[in-house]
């Protein structure tokens, strides 16, 4: 494993860590992109079953426009924002995918300086 994703590992388990000790238990990643996605939409409340599914989604285009595959293009008269998709990511299997995601988070977490926080 190279230096990088060492660091990588390193800052990921520091945040499902930190989230353990704030939540009371461990956070698998929905629940990660769960709560990322609340913090783009920037509304805490109770959400309907639809609304989880697009906070899921709003997180994963977020996380993915750091590597430009997708784009903010609006954000609606109920503060929702709505992404368009650039290009499509290169396939991966499972453990690439999660592996990335991990990594993007990390990186969201560093630049909205929520990782400092745990």
């Amino acid at each position: 494993m190279t230096e990088l994703e060492d660091a990588v590992k390193s800052k990921w388990y520091k945040i499902i860590f930190g989230m353990k000790k704030q939540f009371g238990k461990k956070p698998d990643m929905n629940a990660i992109l769960f709560l990322i996605g609340m913090n783009e939409l920037g509304q805490i409340r109770d959400f309907d079953k639809q609304e989880k599914t697009d906070l899921l989604h709003i997180a994963t285009c977020k996380l993915l426009s750091y590597n430009g595959h997708y784009k903010l293009t609006d954000i609606d008269k109920d503060g929702w924002p709505h992404y368009e998709l650039v290009n499509k990511p290169p396939y991966a299997d499972l453990l690439q995918q999660e592996n990335l995601i991990k990594q993007l988070i990390v990186r969201y977490f560093e630049e909205n300086e929520i990782l400092d926080t745990y």
